[in-house]
């Protein structure tokens, strides 16, 4: 073959993928992505629920009924002490990283689908078990149960997002699995006003059967299957995600997956005499991990942990005109809109802009909470006539933090990590989350004993304005950026501070092709798998 022919077989294939790239952003090419990305999401949906349960349970079992105003119908023979309370809103959160941990090396003998499919059984046990449970170490197992399968889901849930998506619907459909976990939180506030939390738990069981069956009708990740050897799975799999269509229509990005996981496969043989943790000392890992984890720590300790957590009784001590409940149910639709409107906006806006809308607008409402909740702790004049003051700040807040901060990170994970880390460093950046969220909830007594309620949320204000302007120095714009590009960004240590990551235009792209990705070179590649 001339040097001509390639280039024209090269300039050829470049337009071919130019143009196909046109026909991906169409709705039956959409469709099957989204359709996998909601039966991944009942599993979510089923995680949810199990952070929601003891926000409306905790008013029934905790025993100081001083604090607490519910009827009969909602109180529970079973009584917890301030101490034991702490631990049922925390110990959920605390077993999560040891199933983050454990997550990616479970997980990835088994592949991505059927990894979610088995999770599904234990859940089920843990909803029987909250139903009966008659001690609290029954309540505490079943809430290390779903902490464990909640962190066992990471890896799984999180990368077979980012390896079945395309660029272009990459961020919603990553935003629709933390949106899908506010919305199981919801659900618990939403029966939680009609049923007692017992009989929640019961119907909540079936959602964990419902997310089993629908997964078992969509297609394995063909990033896994290739990884294993099977290429003719692969084929399958993406023809079936990219709108079932024929195998012709997706063997450039195949070709482009399978380069993609054997210059990832050549590098570890390249260092296998190294020390396992080499891939976690580079800057293509600790630089993404601090973004992460930092945008973890500004969401967990910038309020809205605590206060989903205890929303019932905060809101009642506060001296909010309707029930604990009621003002909960309010907080959970707020929750639910500002996440509806991140998955909205995010493709047009990019993720850096809802960042700093969501941390500055939290911090102003939890700076007038403050400030209420001073006046009202020291009696000053006109409190009284006030009290809508926390049902619309606290509300306020919780939609401000829901509209970036509280999905931002989980967004992240899927996208900036290397191929031949992203499971295990998935499952790190989550256990980090919930070691955050697990501080926040056990402290929060603590706290309060020492600067009071006003100071508290105070606190929350500062930790938002500083999340702010952390993540406006250092997080770049991911929106719509391919995962090759990405990981370029990181992997340079002159763009540590730029926020922009720059893209390959087409000329670009014609010389990459040209250089690293003839179509010749890429056929060679189906040998040696």
């Amino acid at each position: 073959m001339s040097i001509y022919d390639i280039e024209v077989q090269i300039h050829s294939n470049t337009t071919n993928v130019i143009e196909n790239n046109k026909e991906e952003k169409t709705f039956k090419n959409a469709l099957p992505q989204v359709l996998a990305t909601s039966a991944k999401n009942f599993l979510l949906l089923t995680y949810g629920m199990t952070l929601g349960l003891p926000t409306i349970a905790i008013p029934a079992l905790y025993s100081d009924k001083g604090l607490n105003t519910i009827s009969e119908k909602f109180s529970d023979t079973l009584q917890l002490s301030r101490e034991q309370i702490s631990w049922f809103s925390s110990i959920n959160l605390i077993c999560v990283p040891l199933g983050c941990l454990m997550s990616g090396t479970l997980t990835q003998p088994f592949g991505r689908k059927r990894s979610m499919v088995m999770l599904n059984l234990p859940f089920i046990v843990a909803w029987l078990l909250f139903h009966n449970a008659s001690t609290v170490l029954e309540l505490y197992l079943a809430l290390g149960l779903c902490g464990l399968c909640g962190g066992l889901l990471e890896a799984p849930v999180l990368t077979y997002v980012a390896e079945i998506t395309q660029p272009h619907l990459r961020g919603v459909l990553s935003a629709s699995s933390s949106t899908t976990v506010i919305l199981g939180i919801m659900s618990q506030f939403i029966l939680g006003n009609f049923f007692n939390w017992r009989e929640v738990a019961l119907i909540d069981t079936f959602v964990p059967i419902g997310a089993l069956i629908s997964l078992l009708f969509i297609p394995e990740s063909p990033h896994w299957l290739i990884s294993r050897g099977r290429i003719a799975d692969a084929e399958k799999s993406l023809c079936w995600l990219r709108g079932w269509v024929k195998p012709d229509k997706v063997q450039l990005e195949l070709s482009a997956i399978k380069k993609s996981i054997a210059s990832n496969l050549e590098q570890i043989k390249m260092k296998k005499n190294k020390t396992f943790y080499s891939f976690y000392v580079k800057r293509t890992f600790l630089l993404p991990y601090f973004i992460i984890t930092a945008a973890f720590f500004f969401g967990h300790f910038g309020g809205m942990t605590t206060l989903q957590t205890n929303a019932v009784n905060i809101f009642e001590s506060l001296g909010s005109p309707i029930s604990g409940y009621a003002s909960t149910l309010i907080l959970g639709m707020a929750q639910l809109m500002g996440a509806l409107l991140c998955v909205t906006l995010i493709h047009w806006t990019g993720k850096r802009p809802l960042a700093m809308v969501s941390t500055l607008g939290t911090s102003f409402c939890f700076f007038i909470v403050s400030g209420y909740a001073y006046t009202r702790q020291y009696n000053i004049e006109a409190t009284n006539n006030t009290t809508w003051i926390p049902i619309v700040f606290l509300n306020m807040a919780s939609f401000f933090s829901h509209i970036s901060i509280r999905l931002l990170p989980w967004m992240l994970i899927g996208e900036v990590y290397p191929p031949n880390i992203r499971g295990q460093a998935s499952g790190a950046s989550g256990s980090s989350s919930y070691i955050f969220a697990f501080i926040a909830n056990k402290s929060f007594f603590v706290v309060l004993d020492h600067i009071q309620l006003f100071g508290t949320f105070l606190m929350y204000a500062i930790v938002s304005i500083i999340g702010c302007i952390v993540l406006y120095k250092l997080m770049p714009e991911t929106e719509g950026i391919s995962l090759e590009d990405i990981q370029n960004h990181f992997a340079n240590k002159s763009k540590t501070f730029v926020t922009k990551i720059s893209r390959n235009e087409k000329k670009e792209m014609i010389e990459k092709w040209a250089a690293d990705n003839p179509v010749y070179k890429i056929d060679q590649t189906e040998s040696h798998f």
